[in-house]
């Protein structure tokens, strides 16, 4: 089976959550299978070559889960950026729309170092806000974004548009 149609299949949708109208991409079934699990990371690895990133930043909550191995992969150091009120240190926060609301997020301001390469790992592009926002939290920090990398990219709300000329990589485009 191809890994995408493996991940396909191992999404669920879940209509209405969390407000009416919004259509939810659950991933869990695809965590659960250590197969799709697993190839999905190594796809997002393989994507972007071992020695080319510094730090990878995952975005509060799912993206955490994708993040965390991506970085053991690369050898690579994990920066949380996460809801406002969730980090202890000093933080740079961004606020951003998002297909249900507003968001604000958070980075500790220690967590990079200028110069240094950051891939951004998230579970969904949807809208494109919180993507734009993390990167404008690393680039905040003097670090550079040389990519993101995302699950599944919800092409119809057009998120890639608010990136520019960001690197970015989905694994599935629906």
């Amino acid at each position: 089976m191809d890994l995408d149609k493996l991940i396909q299949d191992r999404i669920r949708d879940v209509p209405d959550y969390p407000k009416p109208g919004v259509m939810f991409k659950d991933i869990t079934p695809l965590l659960a299978d250590h197969v799709a699990f697993a190839g999905v990371v190594d796809a997002i690895v393989n994507h972007h070559g071992r020695g080319t990133v510094d730090k990878i930043v995952g975005i509060e909550a799912r993206g955490f889960i994708l993040a965390a191995p991506v970085a053991y992969h690369f050898g690579a150091g994990f920066v949380p950026v996460r809801k406002k009120g969730k980090l202890p240190a000093n933080s740079f926060e961004q606020t951003y729309d998002l297909e249900y609301g507003t968001e604000t997020i958070e980075m500790h301001q220690d967590a990079l170092a200028p110069g240094e390469r950051v891939l951004v790992v998230d579970d969904v592009l949807a809208t494109g806000g919180t993507a734009r926002a993390a990167a404008d939290l690393v680039a905040r920090s003097g670090a550079e974004v040389v990519g993101i990398s995302v699950l599944m990219e919800l092409s119809f709300l057009h998120g890639r548009d608010k990136l520019g000329n960001l690197d970015v990589h989905s694994l599935v485009t629906v």
